[in-house]
């Protein structure tokens, strides 16, 4: 009886034989938290469709990023929700701002011990709850790279270390770079949204953001999910305009995309594993279905594996007790 001459087994003998050859690694260092803050909340209050995330005041900020940089996450990423909603967005690009007053406190604070991003957008500050601004029920691509000009410069004013335009306008990227140089924000870097999909997966975090578009859908503006080489264009243009980091928006239903990303391009790669992917597993596991910290760790190993260097993730402090657990 004859046996074959390698056995694979023999890697997988003892746990510590599985440590020596392990490919993919994964910690806290990974991974960027979201952080919602509303503008003149009081107290704490819950995301109902995402279990254990929570809108924040502006007094609570410090606490929050202080227990995500303990558990040695290295930066966060800012969603703001203002009291007021005008057609052009016209709080996103305050200096006064609730996003800008949550950098400022932030980098007072922390300093350079927390990387400090931002979102780009509009959809959280128009009253349409576009990414965009709309002209005759049409959104406005070249007005509209005005007003993210101006937000991203409005947050480096602040102190924001990196601006991450999620809005999917055509030529972002560019316009953001001219005008964070032209106002000598040289050092502030860009992780741009750059293949976010028009993706079903989002829904819970419109009711965190409150940001449901009040008409019509995001269809003519994000990537379909159908189609791969779209994906890689909007990835190479981004990268053509002077983008730092590139992102893949959703992550796990998306990982050919990260991988064929890093295949192509030698550049730091996002993947924003999105509310719906949290959702799905927290509510699996809260009815017994499956073991939240296993299938956790499995998610964020499998999105490192196909290539990310770096994951925003809800998951983001609970995975990182967890690997501290193990």
């Amino acid at each position: 009886m004859s046996f074959p001459a390698r056995r694979l087994r023999r890697l997988r003998v003892s746990e510590k034989m599985r440590e020596l050859v392990q490919q993919t690694t994964l910690s806290p260092k990974d991974f960027i938290c979201p952080v919602f803050v509303q503008e003149d909340l009081k107290t704490r209050v819950k995301v109902e469709s995402m279990s254990e995330i929570e809108r924040l005041p502006l007094d609570d900020v410090t606490d929050e990023v202080g227990t995500i940089s303990d558990l040695g996450i290295p930066a966060i990423m800012l969603f703001g929700i203002p009291t007021q909603k005008d057609e052009v967005g016209s709080s996103a690009f305050d200096d006064n701002g609730i996003v800008q007053k949550a950098i400022s406190q932030i980098k007072q604070n922390f300093g350079d011990k927390m990387v400090i991003m931002a979102d780009v957008c509009l959809c959280q500050f128009t009253s349409t709850g576009h990414c965009g601004i709309i002209h005759g029920n049409k959104i406005d691509n070249d007005t509209s790279l005005d007003t993210l000009a101006k937000i991203a410069v409005s947050q480096a004013k602040t102190g924001v270390d990196t601006v991450s335009p999620s809005a999917m306008m055509d030529g972002q990227v560019a316009a953001i770079r001219n005008a964070l140089d032209d106002k000598g924000f040289t050092d502030v870097s860009i992780m741009s949204h750059s293949a976010k999909h028009r993706s079903n997966f989002y829904a819970p975090f419109r009711d965190a953001a409150e940001c449901a578009p009040k008409f019509g859908d995001r269809k003519t503006y994000q990537v379909p999910y159908t189609n791969a080489r779209e994906a890689m264009m909007e990835v190479e243009t981004d990268i053509n305009e002077g983008v730092d980091i590139v992102m893949i928006k959703p992550a796990l239903s998306y990982l050919d995309l990260i991988a064929e990303t890093r295949r192509r391009f030698n550049i730091p790669v996002a993947a924003y594993s999105v509310s719906g992917e949290y959702a799905l597993v927290k509510g699996a596991s809260q009815l017994g279905y499956v073991n939240e910290k296993d299938i956790t760790e499995e998610i964020l190993y499998s999105i490192k594996r196909a290539g990310a260097d770096m994951i925003v993730t809800y998951f983001a402090k609970s995975a990182s007790r967890f690997l501290q657990e193990s």
